[in-house]
């Protein structure tokens, strides 16, 4: 957590239920008579809690208008005065999608640097009216997040040995714009950089390589120039059978029910998404399920595609969340798709 502007001791006498960090996870067409579009904004409490909140750029440009009203040296001449960080200004001309998409890494940073400051503005009451879930932001649900940033889809930052291949059979991507990353698993880098990648993380997310660094970035900031390819061999390798039990968590509405599933034709370590799915719809008989893991730090990580399925099974590979013989060293977590509730638990 950033807290270079803050004081401790203030910072620890502040409620539970302050923001203290946010990001957008997505960015959504609004319903109306004009087209416009909303940023699904992910919302972490001083107490841990987490939410998401629908603003639009507008409300994000009231903000800055009534915090610079009260804060802004230049308008206040009393001693509770702060520089606040710089918002991204209005665009009047442009595909308006395109317009919100480009937004959202200056919104991050503004968001980042604005709960970074004193303690006693992260109080004011507009700061918090605005990061506040609504009754209305309580009932909406988000559409896909693909900007969600998983805290638990870690990479390793160890030094990545160099191939011998040649640098213009390499998977490489351009970047379209500039990125900051908000940790040291994330890369930063500026337009036009070339970034060589290593792995698909999952549908919006990479692994790669710029400037000597390793680290994770989102698909919408690069051009794919040249992309991976399929590993067919090493595939088939991760699809062999290797027990024939699996542990799964079923996460009901009121309760959790663990269930030892038997295959008789055997489970592999790196089981295929679709046919995982599959199969936990027909246990449960229900459609609407959703497949999760639980991570290292105990928080639950949805799982899209075969890319997070390796990623499940290289964690349980290293830190086994089931020991009997027998049985696969992951543990499935299967929840009602729409219950985004089970992200802040831990299990």
């Amino acid at each position: 957590m950033n807290q270079q502007l803050r004081g401790e001791s203030d910072y620890e006498q502040l409620p539970d239920d302050v923001p203290v960090s946010a990001h957008v996870a997505d960015v959504e067409q609004g319903k109306g008579i004009s087209a416009y579009f909303i940023f699904v904004i992910q919302v972490k409490l001083k107490g841990g809690g987490r939410y998401f909140i629908f603003r639009r750029y507008r409300q994000f440009h009231s903000l800055q208008a009534k915090l610079k009203g009260k804060f802004d040296p230049e308008n206040n001449k009393t001693f509770n005065t702060c520089a606040l960080p710089a918002l991204p200004g209005k665009v009047y001309l442009g595909n308006k999608q395109e317009i919100a998409e480009k937004r959202i890494h200056e919104l991050n940073i503004y968001m980042k640097k604005l709960l970074a400051l004193p303690a006693w503005i992260l109080l004011d009451e507009d700061l918090r009216i605005f990061f506040y879930q609504t009754t209305e932001d309580s009932v909406q649900v988000p559409k896909s997040l693909r900007r969600l940033r998983p805290p638990t889809r870690r990479v390793q930052t160890k030094t990545v040995k160099e191939e011998v291949i040649p640098e213009d059979e390499k998977p490489w991507a351009e970047a379209l714009y500039n990125f900051t990353g908000a940790s040291d698993l994330e890369l930063t880098f500026k337009a036009g950089d070339i970034i060589y990648l290593l792995k698909r993380v999952n549908e919006q997310w990479f692994e790669g390589i710029h400037s000597h660094c390793t680290g994770i970035f989102p698909k919408s900031f690069v051009r794919i120039i040249k992309d991976l390819s399929q590993e067919v061999t090493a595939v088939q390798e991760d699809r062999r059978i290797v027990a024939r039990w699996f542990r799964c968590v079923y996460h009901k509405e009121q309760c959790c029910e663990i269930r030892d599933i038997y295959l008789k034709a055997g489970i592999s370590l790196h089981p295929e998404y679709k046919m995982l799915l599959s199969m936990m719809r027909a246990e449960f008989a229900t459609e609407d399920i959703a497949l999760n893991y639980c991570d290292p730090e105990g928080d639950l990580v949805r799982i899209l595609d075969d890319m997070d399925m390796e990623l499940m099974a290289m964690e349980a590979e290293e830190r086994p969340k089931v020991t009997k013989a027998d049985f696969v060293p992951w543990q499935l977590h299967v929840s009602r798709k729409n219950d985004l509730s089970i992200y802040n638990i831990h299990p």
